[in-house]
């Protein structure tokens, strides 16, 4: 069955500040903010969520398939997520609007400035899936990544009328998102993915309690930054995870994307949520330890090794059965 990824599809261009942001604010002047940073560098590489997340999943053997709307600049990117076994066959190509960009400049410290130009991502609202269905086969899930609203709104209400499993992982678009649409995209969810301060964003917006939450979604996936991750089910004990062992970090975009895509290969082998949990931390320390969102690589005894050092001989054992 296959998994497809919605949400967008984006270059990065990726900047790091020597100094903290931190000490060039002004509280007291922050209505009149202005301000220029001298950055030490530049990468560009290749981004957006679900461009990340379908790369993680193919780069573990599996065959995703990208749903995204992109400009007529994206050849050579469809090129290099097609040798990475992505099904590129579902992205819209505009006539008349670039590829989303995203601009980041991050400090030592890990906080970042980030702006999000989005371009041809404005027509994802005019994507259907059941055209894709027809042509790929029933899903296992659906996630709805961040893009552009409309589309992500029009994902979910036909996941739910068509009865398609879906996943709600807004991101990036709670800032942008009132309580109606952040309640209208997680409800039904089988999974909700966020970070730990996006979940407290969702009870803000959304007026529903920790618990609320819980009730209209099967399962709810935090991630805890260094301290890994906790998933939580309605009547289970909570599953909390570690983050990988012996990480050596050194820029953090994407790494959210790439724990999704380890967690969702796990999911597709039928592992388990603890295991899921740790492959998705395991693949996220390859994306930390790397500046870009899509320039690690492994080979399956390296992945399998790291993860026996993080979490046991068992863990390894079950994950290298699927690995090759």
């Amino acid at each position: 069955m296959p998994l497809l990824i919605a949400g967008s599809i984006a270059t990065d261009h990726l900047m790091s500040f020597g100094g903290k942001f931190a000490d060039s604010l002004v509280v007291e002047q922050l209505d009149k903010i202005s301000l220029s940073f001298l950055v030490d560098d530049l990468e560009i590489r290749r981004g957006g969520v679900a461009a990340n997340m379908t790369f993680g999943l193919g780069s573990l053997g599996l065959r995703p398939v990208l749903v995204g709307a992109a400009g007529d600049d994206f050849a050579d990117y469809r090129s290099w997520l097609e040798r990475h076994g992505v099904d590129c066959s579902a992205v819209r190509i505009s006539d008349s609007r670039h590829t989303a960009r995203f601009v980041c400049t991050t400090d030592p410290t890990g906080a970042q400035i980030a702006s999000f130009y989005p371009g041809a991502m404005s027509e994802a609202r005019l994507i259907e899936l059941a055209p894709i269905v027809a042509r790929v086969g029933a899903p296992d899930y659906v996630l709805v990544g961040a893009d552009d609203p409309a589309g992500m709104l029009r994902h979910t209400d036909e996941c739910r009328q068509r009865g398609y499993p879906f996943i709600a992982d807004p991101s990036q678009q709670l800032a942008f998102g009132d309580g109606a649409m952040i309640r209208q995209l997680i409800d039904g969810a089988t999974l909700l993915f966020s970070n730990e301060y996006e979940s407290h964003m969702i009870e803000q917006k959304t007026g529903w309690s920790a618990a609320e939450v819980l009730d209209r979604v099967g399962t709810q996936v935090t991630t805890l930054g260094k301290d890994g991750v906790r998933v939580v089910r309605t009547g289970e004990e909570p599953i909390v995870v570690p983050a990988a062992s012996g990480v050596v970090a050194v820029e953090p975009t994407g790494v959210g994307d790439a724990f999704r895509a380890g967690f969702l290969a796990a999911l597709e082998w039928e592992l388990g949520l603890e295991r899921a949990a740790q492959v998705g931390c395991v693949l996220a320390a390859y994306v930390v330890e790397t500046i870009g969102t899509q320039e690690y690589s492994f080979t399956p005894a390296e992945f399998v090794a790291r993860l026996e050092l993080s979490y046991g001989a068992q863990a390894a054992a079950e994950v290298a059965a699927h690995l090759g």
